[in-house]
């Protein structure tokens, strides 16, 4: 795990960590690219430990609707443009246990698109597998995981205390619609980047058992 300056483990980079793991150990995330997704803390959302955003529509495969539109924010971290954001939520960190993160993690990688073009998998939505299928075809894949993942990536997320994560200052839209009389003047923010971005604390608070 990353320790800050101050001594507060990068939460984002142990995820990250767990995510190039996973591409390496399991066929079935192996176009899995771990640098071309944004990790940030997110919003408490109900009963949800972590949202992915896709960065392109579904009609399309690119950041412009199949109709013209609208149009997705670009977001790029050291000039590279991301195709997913991951938003972990309160849920994740709050009296979970690392199995359970690393659960919450590969399930939103199984979300996306086996191309990694910034869609969703269409297949592998929670409508087309409600409930119990879900389960069935997805738990599978977790508990094969674990079974492999180095105690060192369990350890890290079995963390319990403060660390830091990158927060929005500034978040983007799902989209923007595209003004048709100047579209190269969109009504809205159109490119996010490190400056639209902080480090801030993030609690880690785990089950006494499994503490590290």
């Amino acid at each position: 795990m990353t320790m800050t300056r101050t001594g507060r483990p990068n939460l984002g980079k142990t995820i990250k960590a767990v995510m190039r793991d996973a591409a390496r150990r399991l066929p079935e995330f192996a176009h899995i690219d771990a640098s071309r997704i944004l990790i940030v803390a997110g919003e408490a959302r109900r009963a949800s430990r972590a949202t992915v955003r896709p960065m392109c529509f579904a009609d399309s495969r690119t950041r412009f609707s199949l109709d013209g539109k609208r149009a997705k924010p670009i977001v790029q971290l050291r000039g590279t443009q991301m195709l997913y954001v991951v938003a972990f939520r309160p849920r994740f960190f709050m009296r979970s246990t690392p199995e359970q993160r690393v659960e919450t993690i590969l399930h939103e990688l199984w979300h996306m698109a086996q191309e990694f073009d910034g869609t969703l998998h269409r297949a592998r939505r929670h409508a087309v597998l409600p409930g119990q299928r879900f389960h069935d075809v997805f738990q599978p894949l977790v508990k094969r995981y674990l079974s492999a993942v180095p105690p060192k990536l369990l350890a890290a997320l079995a963390f319990h205390g403060e660390g830091i994560m990158r927060h929005w200052l500034e978040r983007p839209a799902p989209f923007f619609h595209v003004d048709g009389r100047n579209p190269s003047k969109p009504a809205r923010r159109p490119i996010f980047t490190e400056a639209q971005l902080f480090y801030g604390p993030v609690k880690m608070i785990t089950p006494d058992a499994w503490r590290h």
